[in-house]
């Protein structure tokens, strides 16, 4: 376990790459012993400060919920980071691609919370009794330090989130069978990539019901009215200057966004 100074240390290196959109060397090339539990930690701080500078917590992110993916990353299960809310667009906005420092861009499906939520024990049918709304939704993903990372420098790195897009219709949790919500991604008239909501751990909502429980182990949970990033159901694309993104997802609409 690294010390306090070590965490906020590393959490300040995190801020400062994010202030000047340049990446910082990798966390666990700065801090070897650095572990979970440790970079969990140096989120923590970050988001403090972001928070005691303005920003509000308006929800949480998963990431890493493919097998493939955390078998890449060494890792037996997901990640999760914070979604604040200066870094909340929607369908149509045109984004600042300079506010990045190298953004990717992954299709999701968002959860509107109705009601708190905590474990333990929590399971999918109680994500799908206490989420209001279930709607598409793209996360920006963004890289804060230099890359190949080990997953402690992505989950420091506040699992990678750099921003959400809102957009599409919006149901209600039971209006259709979550599991089988496709989606196409196209940029700049290209479809690049296509998925099925399914592949988010067999079911979107079983993401949200480990995420209460991990949430449940630090004394806290999901609140009325946030917003939860269920994980991916495409791999990421990468974005540049002058892209234009829209994503299909049939009988759901579809969002469209502009990169400047």
């Amino acid at each position: 376990m690294l010390s306090e100074d070590d965490h906020r240390a590393a959490a300040e290196a995190i801020l400062k790459a994010e202030r000047e959109r340049v990446p910082s060397i990798q966390l666990s090339k700065m801090f070897p012993g650095m572990g979970i539990a440790d970079a969990y930690r140096v989120q923590d701080l970050w988001a403090d400060s972001r928070i005691a500078a303005g920003a509000r917590l308006a929800g949480h992110k998963i990431g890493l919920t493919s097998r493939a993916m955390q078998m890449a990353s060494k890792i037996n299960e997901p990640d999760y980071g914070r979604i604040l809310d200066d870094a909340i667009y929607n369908d149509g906005a045109q984004i600042s691609a300079g506010a990045f420092i190298r953004p990717r861009l992954e299709v999701e499906l968002a959860f509107i919370m109705g009601e708190d939520l905590a474990g333990p024990g929590c399971r999918i049918h109680d994500v799908m009794r206490a989420t209001e709304q279930v709607v598409p939704a793209l996360e920006i993903i963004d890289y804060r330090t230099e890359v190949p990372r080990a997953i402690v420098d992505t989950i420091a790195d506040n699992a990678a989130f750099g921003a959400i897009v809102i957009g599409g219709r919006t149901i209600r949790p039971f209006d259709v069978d979550l599991r089988w919500i496709g989606a196409t991604l196209s940029q700049n008239g290209v479809i690049e990539e296509s998925g099925v909501s399914a592949a988010i751990m067999g079911h979107p909502a079983a993401g949200i019901a480990w995420l209460v429980n991990k949430l449940h182990d630090v004394g806290t949970g999901l609140k009325r009215g946030q917003i939860v990033l269920g994980g991916s159901f495409t791999r990421p694309v990468d974005i540049r200057k002058g892209d234009v993104i829209h994503a299909d997802y049939g009988p759901l609409g579809a969002i469209g966004v502009s990169f400047v």
